[in-house]
């Protein structure tokens, strides 16, 4: 058995193919850090939104960096400069516009380096859509959830009604379809699988269904034991 220390799980993929629910789940079952990257950005989003910068400028948006602090709290919420920003960064605005801040070669890099130091010396469950091919390169296993855009439209518009945003399912499916094209076309680290990621298609699969798949590859590879699941 390979021993646990610095495990490090990848789990890339196109928005609302059911990352986090997975990655949360992991985590708990196996006593990892879960690191939402995804939230990170919309937070940086958020970040500009709150001072009127136009998310399609780069340059401006940039002028972020090293200006605000973005964490996570006790409740594994994303945190902006200290404040919990959970819902905030759920709602339309973010959602319309953290293509483009995630696109940005020096937000992307200040970032990651935020990422890269959570991963060192903990057990980490990342999510996102280039860990595997560029946060963590050399993660103990990388996984890339895919799933067709119309259902991964209806769990984003059902996700917002839980949640009290209101949206159309017309409008999750449009959003989405902008960020699958802006997330795989960006020319720094582009949404793609990594050449040794393992693809599940979550199309027609359950949240337990996906979990225990990727528990069982964690067995099969001997990085978790039976008591440890």
């Amino acid at each position: 058995m390979v021993e646990k220390k610095n495990i490090s799980i990848s789990i890339d993929g196109p928005s609302a193919s059911g990352k986090s629910t997975i990655a949360k789940i992991l985590a708990k079952r196996l006593g990892y850090i879960y690191i939402d990257t995804g939230a990170m950005y919309r937070a940086f989003t958020l970040a500009c939104l709150n001072n009127d910068i136009n998310c399609e400028d780069e340059k401006a948006s940039c002028s972020l960096i090293g200006k605000i602090e973005i964490g996570f709290n006790d409740l594994n919420h994303v945190t902006l400069n200290g404040i919990d920003v959970e819902n905030e960064i759920r709602k339309n605005n973010v959602a319309d516009n953290v293509s483009y801040i995630a696109s940005y070669k020096d937000i992307r890099l200040d970032l990651v380096n935020q990422q890269r130091k959570l991963a060192e010396n903990n057990n980490v469950i990342m999510d996102g859509r280039d860990i595997g091919t560029y946060v963590l390169p050399n993660a103990n296993v990388k996984i890339f959830q895919i799933a067709d855009v119309k259902e991964r439209a209806r769990r984003r518009y059902l996700e917002n009604l839980e949640k009290g945003i209101q949206t159309t399912y017309e409008e999750c499916l449009a959003n989405l379809e902008k960020r699958d094209y802006i997330d795989s076309h960006r020319s720094f680290s582009p949404l793609k699988p990594a050449i040794d990621s393992i693809e599940i298609n979550t199309t027609n699969l359950g949240i337990n269904e996906v979990s225990n798949m990727i528990i069982a590859l964690l067995k099969e590879r001997g990085i978790v034991t039976k008591n440890e699941q």
